[in-house]
């Protein structure tokens, strides 16, 4: 018997995307109707000839992608925003259908695909365990028997008669992932969603998935936390614009995200159509300055540089707080920084708005670093949105370490203070 779980072939998926024109009225209902019927007269008219619609255009969010999963693999899938994970996710999950292509599991498969997927908003804590439960076809009495270890986990117990629509974004995602890892699936597939919980919490996530693979089990997990995936993952495939571009060992494949991601200039200014968003902010621009004010992909570690990214706020916005983080080449974050001094009820009005961090020299080490930026409501009531690891720079060591200009170990580069004071020889000799 094949220990193959997943076996993935030519699999495409496309979606049609409607464009409004600039000035137009948004639509009523006899509108659309009109418009229907005068589409239908004109194909009655001359059906030969294909009417091409220039509002309206085919995204492929996958394309020919053919892979196979053996049981008990860990499999990270990795790519920028816009590759095609998340698409891949719900079609292996089959909450969306692919437009062709072919798709085998063996198996039960649990998803943690959003935050609260599965989850009945009106139902409790309690009756949403039992109801995921059915859903992945476990009986009464499997679920019984895990229940207590799927409370504990999720540290809900206090909340377990309440409603969940009445949850925290954080214990929604700590209820519906210790369900999907305790019940027992074949094969667990977990996207980004564990981002929302916290530090410890994600901690926690990533121990219990490794005693899931332990066990056998199969897992694909989504996540730009390279780190994460380099621990879990054994296997990687690596997504890019809908395609798979590699299939390969986790090493492998994170050095060539990397690298790829690398390339990324140090100013990116964002159309309307691509720029990360909400309905009440949007990105424009994001760049990296020198010392002298220049726009600058290489700095020299003795200098000082910033960062800057421009957005545009679309409503008013009380508290509006911009923060960042800043990763190495191999995906381990190095620092996070908020906007200090944010008050709370400071009414931000629509606008086009700047903030710039300044970074102090000696500070990294020889490299190649990448920013992403979050924009939030202070004190983290809600985040607003997230951009990639977008921006990209290298910092270079022109001053070296010894005669051979050796690169200093480890992540930062600071400049310490030293002192060599010469003692006379009778002192040292007593």
């Amino acid at each position: 018997m094949s220990d193959t779980v997943i076996r993935v072939e030519n699999l495409s998926k496309k979606y049609v995307l409607s464009h409004q024109q600039e000035g137009q009225k948004y639509k009523a209902l006899r509108d659309v109707m009109a418009d229907g019927a005068k589409a239908v007269g004109k194909k009655l008219l001359k059906p030969s000839k294909a009417i091409a619609n220039p509002n309206r255009e085919e995204l492929w969010a996958l394309k020919d992608v053919s892979f196979e999963i053996k049981q008990g693999d860990r499999v990270g899938i990795i790519g920028r925003n816009g590759a095609g994970k998340s698409t891949l996710l719900k079609v292996l999950s089959r909450i969306v259908e692919p437009t062709s292509g072919r798709i085998g599991i063996r198996g039960r498969v649990a998803s943690l695909l959003e935050v609260g997927t599965g989850f009945h908003p009106e139902l409790t804590g309690r009756e949403n365990i039992y109801l995921n439960g059915a859903i992945l076809g476990m009986s009464r009495e499997e679920i019984k028997r895990k229940f207590d270890e799927i409370v504990a986990f999720a540290e809900v117990e206090r909340f377990l008669d309440t409603p969940v629509k009445r949850y925290s974004s954080g214990m929604y995602v700590r209820l519906a992932f210790a369900v999907a890892a305790h019940l027992e699936p074949e094969v667990l597939i977990v996207d980004e969603v564990l981002a929302v919980g916290d530090s410890q919490f994600q901690k926690k996530c990533l121990g219990k998935m490794e005693d899931v693979g332990k066990d056998g089990r199969t897992i694909i997990f989504v996540s730009h936390n390279m780190a994460a995936v380099r621990a879990l993952c054994s296997r990687a495939l690596m997504m890019k614009q809908g395609q798979l571009l590699m299939n390969t060992d986790t090493e492998t494949a994170i050095a060539h995200y990397l690298t790829e991601d690398s390339g990324v200039d140090a100013r990116v200014i964002w159309s309307e159509k691509n720029a990360p968003q909400s309905p009440e902010v949007r990105c424009v621009e994001t760049y990296v300055l020198d010392e002298k004010g220049n726009y600058a992909s290489t700095i020299d570690c003795r200098e000082d540089f910033s960062f800057s990214i421009t957005y545009e706020v679309l409503k008013p916005l009380r508290g509006l707080r911009v923060g960042c983080l800043i990763q190495n080449i191999e995906g381990v974050i190095l620092c996070g920084s908020n906007e200090p001094d944010i008050d709370p009820d400071y009414v931000t009005q629509p606008g086009y708005y700047t903030s710039k961090c300044q970074f102090p020299r000696y500070l990294l080490n020889e490299g190649r670093y990448s920013i992403c930026f979050g924009i939030d409501v202070a004190p983290y009531i809600r985040l607003l949105l997230t951009t990639s690891y977008c921006l990209s720079f290298s910092v270079e060591d022109t001053e070296g370490y010894g005669v051979k200009k050796e690169k200093l170990p480890g992540v930062l580069r600071p400049k310490l203070l030293w002192s060599n004071i010469q003692k006379q020889a009778e002192l040292i000799n007593k």
